[in-house]
Order: C-alpha cells, then structure tokens, then sequence
C-alpha cells in the first residue's frame, strides 16, 4: 500500500474526448507537496507517510511547528495530512510528490469534508416521505412523526434519526476515475463530482476496492530534481479543456 496526494478543490469544468463526447471532472491542484516525516513501527506503532500541501508564512506557525519542519529541512506547510503505508512505501522527508503519482483511466477515492448546510428536517436529512397532505393533518405535514415507543421503554433511542445538523462531516467517495493528469501544473482531473466544496481540501488514494494498474509509481511519483514548481492554478480551470 503507498501514499496518496493532498489536493485542493479547484472546481469542475469538462474534457472533451476525440470523438467529441465531454466528460464532467474535478480539477485538483497540488501545490508543493512534500513529504514531511514518516511514522515507524519501531518508534511510533504504525508506519504512515506525513504529507504537507502548499507553503505557509512564518508567522502564522507555531513554535512546535516550526522546530518540525527545521528539523527535517521543508518549508512550513498550510496542511498536513498522514497516509497508512506499508513499510516499503516509507519516503525520504523532502521529496516533492507529481500529479504523476496516479494514472489516466485508474480508479482512486476521495475522502474529504462535505459541504455545511445547517439544521435540517426529517425530509432533507434522512428522506423521509413526511405526513400525508390531508386526512387530518395540521401544519405538520413535513414532520417526521413519532420518535417514541409506548410506555415502555418510554425513551427514544440514541442514534435515532431526527431532524438536526446537516453537512460538514467526513466523507469518502469511492471508485471515481482518473480522466486526466498535468503534471507540469500539478493538476488531477477526476471523473465526477468530489467531496466538499470549492477550496476545500481533499485526500486521493489508490482504491482499495479495485486492483491496482499495472505501472504505477512504486514507492511514489516525485518532481525531477531542480524542476520548477507547478505555477498556481487558475480560480477556476477553463471549460472545454482538451483532453
């Protein structure tokens, strides 16, 4: 099992393909992302990779921070994230991953923070059919009923579904496909619809749910030596971008 990529939610725009047909996609960007640290059996207990995204002022690190990232020589980062590897896919603090790391056609999942939208009733959050339209019903006609028994247990249970907060959860979409890569721009183009909403961070991964591609990077995919980093990209990437 290898690391995945920190990337940040650009927006969705289309890929046309040669036969004229479009294809619908995320566009993530990933700026500067570096390896960190590694996590070790020996010394931690788990073997993960710590991954960082972006660069961030001085000022606006903390003082355990900053002694971090001194202490393996990179940049202060905006995000940092932690990737479960094998003990193989351990990676040299320093490195600079590339858009490269996946391939077209290879299927990944997504994990990120989905989109807040408050106090929500029974109807919106949990799809209920709500009361019926007459028959006796009074101004409650999207209420989602009783919540109770009879006198005995006389409670409502934990975990029962009821109206309340919507949104702003972790969430992980599965099996979504590479439609395209750029790696001189540090972009991931992913078929489809991704978790969160614009500017939000995300966590791609290999799927742990299909088989791999035969030539994937192995431990990972990194930026040639002396490379210049990928410019920052565009608030939104352009519709119509060729394929």
């Amino acid at each position: 099992m290898r690391t995945g990529l920190i990337a940040k939610k650009l927006g969705m725009t289309r890929l046309f393909r040669d036969d004229g047909t479009h294809v619908p996609v995320t566009v993530l960007h990933l700026d500067q992302v570096q390896v960190v640290d590694n996590r070790t059996q020996e010394r931690d207990g788990y073997t993960a990779v710590q991954l960082g995204w972006g660069r961030a002022k001085v000022k606006n690190v903390s003082q355990p921070n900053k002694g971090h990232y001194a202490r393996v020589k990179v940049e202060p980062k905006k995000k940092l994230v932690e990737f479960r590897v094998d003990a193989n896919a351990l990676l040299e603090p320093g490195q600079t991953l590339s858009a490269a790391h996946f391939l077209v056609g290879q299927k990944v999942d997504v994990c990120g923070i989905s989109k807040g939208k408050g106090f929500a009733g029974g109807m919106k959050r949990w799809n209920f059919a709500g009361l019926e339209a007459s028959h006796g019903v009074s101004i409650s006609h999207r209420s989602h009923g009783s919540t109770g028994n009879r006198q005995d247990p006389g409670k409502t249970f934990k975990n029962k579904k009821m109206a309340g907060h919507l949104g702003h959860e972790r969430v992980t979409t599965l099996n979504l496909e590479v439609a395209g890569v750029d790696a001189e721009r540090g972009l991931l183009m992913l078929r489809g619809a991704v978790p969160g909403a614009k500017d939000g961070y995300v966590l791609v991964r290999d799927a742990i749910k299909r088989k791999a591609p035969e030539g994937l990077p192995f431990p990972a995919a990194f930026l040639a030596t002396g490379a210049a980093a990928p410019e920052p990209a565009a608030e939104s990437a352009p519709a119509g971008t060729e394929a």
